[in-house]
């Protein structure tokens, strides 16, 4: 095992296990965390081997990401609990609050203590977007188009995440739900005044995030940059929301990146925007051009940020987890929800 300090890059993996090429990238100093998807997991002996064999290549260790929202947006499944779209916890909230309240912990707790059990240390989760309609890309991934449910319910997710020793990561900041394009294959345009972009930014405000996601998105009100790569966006969530933790990019791969050129001006760009970490997907062989020719000034601070995320709280095996009341009681009235 190698003493390396974190670097800003998460990268990902083709396979259910680890190449010798992985291992070298993965031991690049300028790789800090990695980000696993459906193609690496086929079952929760499997990802846990990887997850083992991962975190046995550096000190600190890497940091091990999915998206795992619930809903549509759910990497693991077999094996796994079903976990409801977070709209289904905002209709709950316009009909019983403390209900809706009472189920958002016990997905938060549910989500995290399963991938904790299997050696995930992180999720992006929750999606603070308000849930204005006609989004191509956040719909039932979104609580509510309220700001005050949105905050609740998040709160109470939150609750749930830390319960299993996970933090939790607000996105897309500062706002994806009022565009309709999918920044995955479009470039979407923000055209509101930043007043009007208020009830958006309140759940950044106001939620005790760890980590924020920025979106592909222009806001031009601020900049004619997307936020991913706006100093002037980072420095607004850093000095005037007053936020202390982890700011990544959505993938650098996504159309909606492709403002600024190729990869290495995509990176490099979001790195001096002010971004700690910098996500590289599903694109192999841009990542061994962004390990050999990018050379930036690191900032160790922001790499101290990443090393935070990485869980404090002992891990809870899956057998144990059985035996737990609360996973078993939330377990009940999670199925109750999706069935």
């Amino acid at each position: 095992m190698i003493k390396l300090p974190l670097g800003p890059l998460m990268i990902d993996i083709a396979g259910l296990e680890l190449t010798e090429l992985d291992r070298q990238r993965l031991c690049h100093p300028l790789v800090g965390g990695i980000i696993l998807f459906s193609r690496n997991y086929a079952n929760r002996e499997q990802l846990s081997a990887l997850t083992s064999a991962i975190h046995a290549l550096r000190s600190p260790a890497l940091l091990i990401a999915v998206d795992h929202e619930g809903g549509r947006v759910q990497r693991f499944r077999d094996g796994f609990t079903r976990l409801p779209a977070m709209a289904a916890l905002g209709k709950r909230w316009d009909d019983d609050r403390q209900s809706a309240l009472a189920a958002a912990r016990q997905v938060g707790y549910v989500l995290a203590a399963e991938l904790r059990a299997c050696g995930v240390d992180y999720s992006f989760t929750p999606v603070l977007d308000l849930d204005y309609g006609p989004s191509r890309v956040i719909g039932d991934r979104a609580f509510h188009r309220q700001p005050e449910a949105v905050i609740a319910l998040a709160s109470a997710l939150g609750e749930g995440l830390r319960q299993a020793g996970m933090g939790s990561c607000g996105k897309h900041y500062p706002g994806h739900g009022y565009v309709i394009p999918d920044s995955h294959v479009e470039l979407p345009v923000d055209d509101r005044a930043l007043a009007e972009m208020q009830e958006d930014i309140q759940p950044y405000r106001q939620l005790p995030l760890d980590g924020v996601m920025a979106a592909h998105v222009i806001y031009n009100c601020v900049d004619c940059n997307t936020a991913v790569f706006s100093n002037k966006w980072i420095d607004y969530l850093r000095n005037d929301i007053n936020f202390n933790g982890v700011v990544f990019t959505d993938d650098l791969s996504m159309a909606g990146a492709g403002v600024v050129g190729g990869m290495l001006n995509r990176v490099d760009t979001a790195y001096n925007a002010g971004c700690d970490m910098l996500l590289v997907c599903n694109a192999p062989e841009v990542v061994s051009d962004v390990l050999a020719h990018w050379t930036p000034t690191i900032d160790p601070a922001r790499g101290k940020r990443v090393e935070a995320l990485i869980p404090e709280l002992p891990t809870k095996p899956w057998a144990e987890l059985q035996d737990d009341d609360a996973y078993r009681s939330a377990q009940k009235a999670i199925a109750e929800m999706t069935a």
